[in-house]
């Protein structure tokens, strides 16, 4: 079946405020499991992101043998159209390496780490990508670093918003969503996502879609206890509007499923992990998504 028929079809009605049947997201039918045996293995595969070339792949894995600390980034490189035996990253530690993310320039890679040298528990960091090398890793400071945990950190394409998750004080619960402006190349105070995205329960993994406002996020009730889905939200003016759960391939009602990103290598693609009947543990997954025209139509913008 080709790919463009065999989209299926949610109505978000209640997230976008429209009629039943106007306003919908479309998700192909079919997750494509990112290269079996090298990527996609039977560790714990998490977090994919595509550099902009789609030439080269990184994510991190929490058990996989071989790398600095046992919770390390691994890369890949396409080359004659195969993906490269994985290998660690140059700038892991022995402590905890995880969540990267490439910006849509390619120039950086985001992650994040509790290496020495932090604010306090896993904070954001940033590491320059020259060709295939990577230079010297540099914490993001404390306008978004705090002495609690910060995930899964992703720049908007335009460099104008990074997003990212927090479990520091004043929240709505657990880790929260959080925003922070890049105004003159500095980054801006954080600030909880506006709206209602954040909850009592653990929201995190988040990434924009290619419009920039709408977000595909993780949400558990509690970690290590509950199973985590994937939600899909958008922003009116400067809030976000209430949530939709995502339908399968990305979640199946059974097994976890988390890790959003952005593919910036194939427009209308995210990339996503979860626990499914074809893969030994967590595995890496491309699906194609689409927006309706309703969707397409810029909203009031989001006050900065």
């Amino acid at each position: 079946m080709n790919a463009l028929t065999a989209l299926v079809t949610v109505t978000v009605a209640g997230l976008l405020g429209g009629d039943v049947g106007q306003d919908t997201l479309a998700l192909d039918h079919h997750a494509e499991r990112f290269a079996p045996g090298i990527a996609s293995t039977r560790y714990s595969e998490i977090r994919l992101t595509l550099s902009p070339d789609g030439h080269t792949a990184l994510w991190f894995s929490r058990d996989r043998p071989g790398g600095a600390g046992g919770y390390d980034i691994w890369v890949s490189r396409l080359q004659r159209g195969k993906w490269s035996v994985a290998r660690p990253a140059p700038f892991n530690t022995p402590g905890r390496d995880f969540d990267p993310a490439f910006t849509a320039d390619g120039r950086f890679v985001l992650f994040c780490s509790d290496r020495p040298g932090g604010l306090g528990g896993d904070d954001l960091y940033r590491v320059p990508v020259q060709a295939l090398r990577f230079g010297v890793a540099e914490n993001l400071g404390p306008a978004v670093n705090s002495p609690a945990n910060e995930f899964a950190p992703m720049l908007a394409a335009d460099g104008g918003t990074l997003l990212f998750s927090s479990d520091r004080a004043g929240g709505a619960g657990g880790h929260d969503l959080y925003v922070a402006q890049v105004d003159d190349g500095q980054l801006q105070p954080a600030r909880p996502v506006a709206g209602a995205v954040n909850t009592a329960a653990q929201e995190f993994d988040a990434t924009f879609l290619g419009d920039g406002r709408t977000i595909v996020f993780a949400r558990a009730q509690d970690f290590g206890s509950s199973r985590v889905e994937q939600f899909a939200a958008r922003a009116f003016g400067d809030r976000y509007e209430p949530d939709m759960r995502l339908p399968a391939p990305v979640n199946d009602g059974a097994s976890d499923s988390y890790g959003a990103m952005l593919d910036w290598s194939r427009p209308g693609t995210l990339t996503y992990s979860a626990r499914r009947g074809d893969g030994a543990s967590l595995d890496l997954y491309r699906v194609r998504y689409r927006r309706p025209p309703s969707l397409s139509i810029p909203g009031p913008p989001v006050r900065r």
